[in-house]
C-alpha cells in the first residue's frame, strides 16, 4: 500500500522534525491534553480487595496487579477507554480497557483538549515519547520524561485529519500486531519444543527401545533402566560454594571480571556492555575454572544457569550466584547445563523456592538437586545430540524474532511517516471504523 506525499509543505522550525505539510500546526504535549500523574500508593498501602493499581508492569506485561481499597481523589481513577502515558522506564502510550482501576505514579492519565482526537495522540505520543526521553536523558541509567519536555514541538493537523490519520494508523498497524502476535506464538512454541527435546534426551536417553525403571522421584518418572540417579553433591569436585558479596563499583580491564547473574545473555554468553571488575585480593578466592556451572539462588532470574568458558578471560562470580565444581569422571558440564533447562529441573526449582521477600534456593537445596546420570559416553552422545536439534530450533527462533524486529520497524516507520506528514492518508476508508466513539 503506497500513499500520496502532501502538495505543499513548510518547515517546522523543528530540526528533528524537518518539514510538515503546509496547513499542520507545530504545537506542544501540553498544549494538546491534561496530564494527571498517578498517585505515589506504598506497599504497605496494597490490600487484597479493592480496586487494582496500575503500574507499568500491569501495562507491558501480564503480572497480576496489587490492590488499594482506600479513598483517594478521584482524579487518580482510570476507567476503560482512558489513555495512559507512562514517562518513565518503559515509554510507551497505552489505551487501557480492563475496568475501573488506581492510576500509581510514573503514568500519566491524559485528557485530551476538545480540538485533539485521542487516538491520533495516542499514536503521537508512541512515536515522539520515546524521543523525549532521548533527549532527557543525560546519562540517566533509566529513561524517563521530565514534565518541561512536554513543550517540546510536536506537528498537530486539523481534527478531521487527526481523525483520519488514527482510523489509518488503527487499521494499518492492527494488521502488522496480528503478524507480529503470530510470530510471537510460533517463538514460544519452537521454544516449548525445544524444552521437550531437551527433556526427553537427558532424562530418557536417545534409544527408544532400552528398559526403563522407576526412577523414585515423582516428578522426574522413569529412567533408562541402567542409569543412576545422583544428587548434584555427589557429582562436584567441591562443594557448591557462594561467590562475593561485593559491590560492582569497578570497570578495570586489568583485573578479573565480576560476574552477575544481569551479565549472563539468554544464550549463556556474557554481555559486553555491563563489564565490572573485583581487585585481584579479593577476587582470587572467586575464580572460575573452565567448566565452572554458576546457578542463580535468588530473585527473578533463580534457577538461571552459566557454564563459564576460559576464553573469556579471568572471571570471578557474585553473591547471588552459586558455583558447582563438576568431578568430569562422574557428569559433563554441558550435561548439568541441559539438566537446568529441562521442565522437570524447573518443577525442582519451583518446589524448593524459599518466598520471602524474593525468591530463593540455597546452596543446600541445590546440593539436594536429583539428576539422571547416564555414563559419560552416553552424556556426551546426548550432547553432541542436542547441539544439532537444538541449533535448528534456535536457528528458527533466530528468524521469528528477525520477522518480529522488520514487522517494528515497518510499524515505527508506518507510525513516524503518518504523524508527521510524509504520506496523506486524508483518502483513506477504513474497512471496519472502530473509532467514532474516541473522536
Amino acid at each position: 500500500m503506497s500513499f500520496p506525499r502532501y502538495d505543499s509543505y513548510k518547515d517546522s522550525g523543528v530540526e528533528w522534525l524537518d518539514e510538515v505539510p503546509e496547513h499542520w500546526f507545530i504545537s506542544s504535549f501540553k498544549h494538546v491534553a491534561d496530564y494527571i500523574n498517578g498517585y505515589p500508593f506504598k506497599p504497605e498501602e496494597w490490600s487484597e480487595n479493592g480496586l487494582p493499581i496500575i503500574r507499568i508492569a500491569q501495562l507491558t506485561s501480564n503480572v497480576d496487579p496489587n490492590y488499594f481499597g482506600g479513598n483517594i481523589n478521584n482524579r487518580h481513577l482510570v476507567q476503560d477507554g482512558n489513555l495512559l502515558f507512562s514517562w518513565s522506564a518503559t515509554i510507551d502510550a497505552f489505551i487501557w480497557s480492563k475496568g475501573d482501576a488506581w492510576l500509581n505514579q510514573h503514568i500519566f492519565k491524559v485528557k485530551p483538549f476538545p480540538n485533539i482526537h485521542q487516538l491520533y495522540l495516542y499514536h503521537l505520543i508512541r512515536f515522539f515519547a520515546p524521543k523525549l526521553a532521548e533527549i532527557d536523558a543525560h546519562g540517566s541509567t533509566m529513561k524517563h520524561i521530565k514534565k518541561e519536555s512536554l513543550a517540546q514541538h510536536i506537528p498537530l493537523p486539523p481534527k478531521e485529519e487527526q481523525k483520519n490519520i488514527a482510523h489509518f494508523l488503527d487499521q494499518e498497524t492492527a494488521k502488522i500486531d496480528n503478524l507480529i502476535t503470530e510470530q510471537e506464538r510460533l517463538i514460544a512454541l519452537l521454544k516449548e519444543k525445544r524444552q521437550a527435546v531437551i527433556s526427553h534426551a537427558v532424562t530418557k536417553g536417545l534409544n527408544p527401545d532400552v528398559p526403563m525403571k522407576d526412577s523414585g522421584v515423582e516428578w522426574l518418572g522413569e529412567v533408562p533402566e541402567h542409569w543412576r540417579v545422583s544428587r548434584l553433591k555427589t557429582v562436584l569436585s567441591e562443594p557448591l560454594m557462594y561467590g562475593a558479596n561485593e559491590a560492582a563499583e569497578q570497570d578495570n580491564p586489568e583485573n578479573p571480571r565480576f560476574v552477575r547473574i544481569t551479565d549472563i545473555t539468554a544464550n549463556g554468553s556474557l554481555r559486553e556492555d555491563t563489564f565490572r571488575s573485583l581487585p585481584n585480593e579479593i577476587a582470587c578466592n572467586y575464580l572460575l575454572n573452565s567448566g565452572d556451572v554458576l546457578l542463580a539462588r535468588s530473585g527473578a532470574t533463580v534457577g538461571k544457569s552459566f557454564i563459564y568458558r576460559q576464553d573469556w578471560g579471568a572471571c570471578c562470580f557474585a553473591g547471588y550466584l552459586i558455583r558447582a565444581r563438576l568431578n568430569i569422571k562422574k557428569m559433563l558440564a554441558s550435561f548439568l547445563f541441559l539438566f537446568c533447562q529441562t521442565n522437570f529441573y524447573w518443577q525442582f526449582i519451583s518446589s524448593n523456592q524459599v518466598q520471602a521477600t524474593i525468591q530463593n534456593v540455597s546452596a543446600e537445596k541445590y546440593s539436594n538437586l536429583l539428576i539422571p546420570t547416564p555414563r559419560l559416553e552416553e552424556q556426551y552422545a546426548i550432547i553432541v545430540f542436542l547441539d544439532q536439534e537444538t541449533a535448528k530450533i534456535d536457528n528458527l527462533i533466530t528468524e521469528s524474532t528477525n520477522v518480529i524486529s522488520l514487522l517494528k520497524e515497518r510499524r515505527s516507520a508506518l507510525i513516524s511517516s503518518a504523524v508527521t506528514g510524509k504520506i496523506d492518508v486524508r483518502s483513506f476508508v477504513p474497512s471496519q471504523p472502530n473509532v467514532e466513539a474516541m473522536a
